[in-house]
């Protein structure tokens, strides 16, 4: 303590420990200012390929530059000390938040993950992910700003090989399924990390509990993160999706992320709110301190209601007491007769009564001259012009003084807030005694979440509580979602709002049995797809029922390829379940029933059940003794290519099978059948 790494940087008191580092106040002696100062673990900093990526990692985090990201100044190594030297910021973190309050409001919540989300994007679309996403690692700063630290530290102990022990129980708690697997983390790793967090500050602890790390870390694998009773099922669904153990079924990355919590956020009606430093104490729960009454000594102290004494102010009960002093009275006594002795004192003493003054012979005073009662009126009318033109003159000097005060203390000016996130732009806007009103608009370039501009501008003077309105963008427009059979009025006002061009291509038209002609069948692109401002969407209508239709062949396309050319087909596509079910969008058709070719006649529902081909091993049937039909049909349902020998009449017995039964082979493997 005390000391200096590399004659730069004092360290001071330690913040906060952990299991691979040590946290101190510093100072830069150079720069004069106060810094964190994070020192490694020794049993890191003494291999030399730690240190290497160490190196090259806080290098990435240092060109980090976002409100919400904590600032890297610097790094080195100073003999066996491995240090990070970053902004400090005074306040605490989400950990200490939780301890302090338990679970916190939902609008809490998001105004608290929303910024953190901000600047995990930032590092997501800069190639960098965080690994240890946790509270410890997102500071509440003064005023409640959110700031995320230990870019990059994470990845670089991945690589030296730490393992989860007791110490990082902690991280363990939020760790990815594919992480705690085979170490492997991405920005959906962040992602999964992030729901964790959101999780905890709705339910007010995390989902996965248990004696030791390996138990917790098992949960993460083998489980699905639960629901959270008695909060929207809306935000519920957000946690589980941004939870799911397959990396592909949660959102890419923390953009994406931001954008579906803060559609969620719009859908309640949640908005943001100031964020609780920890360690303050809320209004309802500060305790008035009552102000004692003095008593004499001896005396029973009197009731509020004899006294007429209330319960005083918070403001009053902080004001010192300033005791009365004693009132003397000036007693004369005149005894006539010999006086009764208070009680517990002996003996009498008598009063005597003074001699009266004597009184001096009159002497010779002059006489005063004579006054004329004119000029005597005249001197008192003058001192009462005097006296009233004074007043007159005092009372416009504090009316005029009064004026300019008030006056002046009516306007303020515009922050200039440009870059920040909309929570910062909020308070930064109240602080300045103006109301921010929120416009979120579309933007190409600007992060989802960054205010864009004021209007009016930085440094405009306004009255106070004038209104000051902050365009914050909301990233690139996205595809709305319509409800199919909607009137194309309709889906253009929602295309238009979301940013996007609304246009109509008739080659694009496709029957449906229920939906009438003219009406919105589907968008192209699908909803949810990410657009530049102002591209076109198609709106596929209803050609209405087609009398004789075809189930067209879409073996091998993904399923997002086969749904949309179905629906065109005026054909309802219903996913297979079981072990026939998509594993995500991607997952390639391996039949449809009925087959391609097959002609759906009528105008009732058209529906087609489709198969896909997935990655995971399943397990081969026994077809032994059964009709070559019936075996090829059976091992055909379970994914598998059938190849028939010697009888290939559908009556034969099967007689053998190439890959014995309850064996588990990938999806599609091909299997030969001998029928006798």
């Amino acid at each position: 303590m005390g000391g200096l790494l590399e004659q730069r940087y004092r360290v001071d008191a330690v913040l906060t420990r952990g299991g691979m580092s040590t946290v101190y106040r510093g100072r830069d002696t150079r720069l004069d200012r106060d810094v964190a100062v994070k020192v490694m673990d020794p049993r890191l900093a003494a291999d030399p390929a730690f240190v290497a990526r160490f190196e090259r990692e806080a290098r990435a985090a240092a060109q980090l530059h976002h409100p919400a990201v904590v600032s890297v100044h610097d790094q080195g190594v100073d003999g066996d000390q491995v240090y990070l030297v970053m902004e400090l910021v005074d306040g605490g973190n989400l950990r200490d938040l939780l301890k302090q309050r338990g679970k916190l409001a939902p609008a809490v919540a998001l105004s608290i993950l929303g910024p953190a989300l901000s600047a995990l994007g930032v590092a997501h679309r800069a190639g960098l992910f965080h690994g240890d996403v946790k509270p410890e690692n997102v500071l509440i700063g003064p005023n409640g700003q959110i700031k995320v630290t230990d870019f990059g530290v994470a990845g670089a102990v991945a690589e030296n090989g730490v393992t989860a022990d007791s110490e990082s129980f902690g991280t363990v708690a939020y760790m990815s399924p594919e992480q705690v697997e085979t170490g492997a983390a991405d920005a959906r790793s962040d992602v999964y990390s992030a729901g964790i967090v959101l999780y905890e500050m709705l339910a007010g602890h995390a989902p996965y509990r248990g004696d030791d790390p390996i138990s917790v870390a098992s949960q993460h694998v083998n489980s699905d993160v639960p629901s959270i009773p008695e909060i929207p099922l809306a935000l519920d669904t957000l946690v589980r999706k941004a939870t799911r153990r397959d990396p592909g079924l949660r959102p890419v990355n923390a953009d994406a992320f931001l954008a579906e919590l803060e559609r969620v956020g719009a859908e309640l009606g949640l908005t943001p709110q100031p964020v609780p430093v920890p360690g303050t104490v809320p209004e309802n729960d500060r305790t008035v301190v009552m102000r004692p009454i003095p008593v004499a000594v001896g005396a029973t102290p009197p009731s509020a209601a004899a006294t007429g004494v209330v319960t005083p102010s918070a403001a009053e009960a902080t004001r010192p007491v300033v005791p009365k002093p004693p009132v003397h009275a000036a007693m004369t006594t005149v005894t006539t007769g010999p006086p009764t002795p208070p009680p517990g004192i002996a003996g009498t003493r008598t009063m005597e009564r003074p001699e009266p003054p004597r009184r001096r012979p009159p002497q010779n005073r002059p006489r005063k001259p004579k006054v004329d009662p004119a000029e005597e009126e005249r001197k008192r009318k003058k001192k009462l012009m005097i006296i009233g033109g004074s007043v007159v003159g005092a009372l416009a000097v504090i009316v005029g003084l009064y004026a300019w005060l008030i006056g002046a203390d009516r306007y303020t000016t515009v922050p200039a807030v440009v870059g920040e996130s909309e929570q910062n732009a909020m308070r930064l806007v109240q602080t300045a005694d103006l109301t921010p009103l929120i416009d979120k608009v579309p933007s190409d370039e600007v992060p989802t979440g960054q205010v864009i501009r004021t209007e009016p501008g930085p440094d405009t003077e306004l009255r106070k509580n004038e209104s000051v309105r902050i365009v914050v963008s909301r990233g690139r427009p996205v595809v709305p979602f319509v409800n199919v059979g909607v009137e194309v009025e309709a889906a253009t006002k929602e295309i238009e709002a979301s940013g996007l061009k609304a246009v109509t291509d008739a080659t694009k038209d496709a029957f449906h049995d229920t939906v009438p002609i003219g009406k919105v069948v589907a968008l192209d692109p699908r909803p949810g797809t990410a657009l530049k401002i102002d591209s076109p969407v198609t709106l596929v209508l209803s050609k209405g029922p087609s009398p004789r239709t075809p189930v067209p062949d879409v073996n091998g396309k993904t399923k997002v390829e086969a749904f949309a050319e179905l629906q065109r087909a005026g054909i309802e596509p219903v996913e297979a379940d079981g072990n026939d079910a998509a594993e995500n969008d991607q997952s390639r058709v391996v039949r449809t029933d009925p087959p391609a070719g097959t002609v759906l006649e009528g105008t009732g529902a058209k529906r087609v059940t489709v198969f896909f081909q997935n990655t995971r091993e399943v397990e081969v049937p026994d077809v032994a003794r059964k009709k070559v039909r019936e075996a090829k049909e059976q091992l055909e349902r379970a994914g598998f290519k059938v190849k028939v020998e010697f009888n290939k009449s559908g009556n034969a017995t099967v007689v053998n099978q190439s890959i014995p039964p309850r064996t588990k082979v990938p999806r599609g493997t091909e299997i030969t059948i001998v029928g006798l």
